[in-house]
């Protein structure tokens, strides 16, 4: 298949369709997030429901990124594919990402270089309903300036591949990685809390094997993460908690929210 733009999948469902809503909205979860003095994280790991669920947490750790908008100009974005079954990660010829705020291009050079590894596969039908990835870009658009963008859709793939991709995609400060993943989902209110603290403090400790298949949906990316974080001697904070009991939903029957910043 040749180059073509990815078109959004969940506009108006996820988030608004509406350009100026859309900006409004993040700007607002942004303006409500509170951003300490840390040091710019060189990765981060945040939620992808809709936004009035997720919306508030995930600002938590991009509102971290906003004094670095001319810094950083690529990210590698990966979360989990909840509707294509495949092995290993999907990359997608698209030439840009589409959103309602507009183009977001794909560094094709670092995207063909990870194609060399095994487990990495050109997989466009991965990515054209998949909402894990595309709910992070207009927050990525309104807290950097210009950037461009690798984004791999995460099958059945090992811990040690996701760190495989993520090393070799790692480069310097002007590279964000970040990954998409909520936790638990469907327990109750505090069996969620109680997981989901188990979670943040697996990921904190950076410590993979903690974290099993009913802990995240992003299991396998933020494995991988935390796999190589703990080799290249990163530190990772839990910035915000909640599930949507906390933001939009009842509280019998949530899903868990984290957002963590490594750096």
């Amino acid at each position: 298949m040749g180059d073509f733009i990815r078109q959004p999948a969940v506009a108006g469902t996820f988030y608004p369709a509406d350009p100026s809503e859309l900006v409004r909205t993040v700007d607002y979860y942004l303006q409500q997030a509170e951003a300490d003095e840390r040091p710019l994280p060189k990765a981060i790991i945040a939620p992808h429901a809709g936004y009035i669920y997720s919306g508030p947490v995930a600002a938590s750790a991009y509102a971290r990124l906003r004094a670095a908008r001319e810094e950083i100009n690529r990210v590698i974005l990966l979360g989990p594919s909840h509707y294509v079954p495949f092995r290993g990660l999907a990359t997608s010829s698209a030439s840009h990402f589409q959103t309602p705020l507009g183009l977001v291009p794909l560094d094709r050079d670092l995207i063909h270089t990870l194609e060399t590894l095994p487990q990495v596969q050109r997989l466009d039908e991965a990515h054209l309903q998949e909402h894990s990835l595309e709910v992070h870009l207009p927050f990525l658009q309104q807290v950097l300036d210009h950037f461009s963008l690798v984004p791999l859709v995460v099958g059945e793939a090992a811990t040690g591949e996701v760190s495989e991709v993520l090393d070799l995609a790692w480069d310097g400060s002007e590279t964000l990685i970040v990954i998409s993943s909520d936790l638990s989902h469907y327990h109750d209110y505090d069996t969620a809390h109680r997981m989901d603290s188990a979670t943040s403090r697996a990921i904190e400790s950076l410590n993979p094997d903690a974290i099993h298949y009913d802990d995240a949906c992003g299991r396998n990316p933020v494995k991988g993460l935390l796999a190589l974080a703990r080799k290249r001697g990163l530190h990772a904070h839990t910035v915000d908690l909640r599930n949507s009991g906390d933001t939009a939903g009842p509280k019998d029957r949530v899903v868990g929210y984290g957002a963590y910043v490594f750096d």
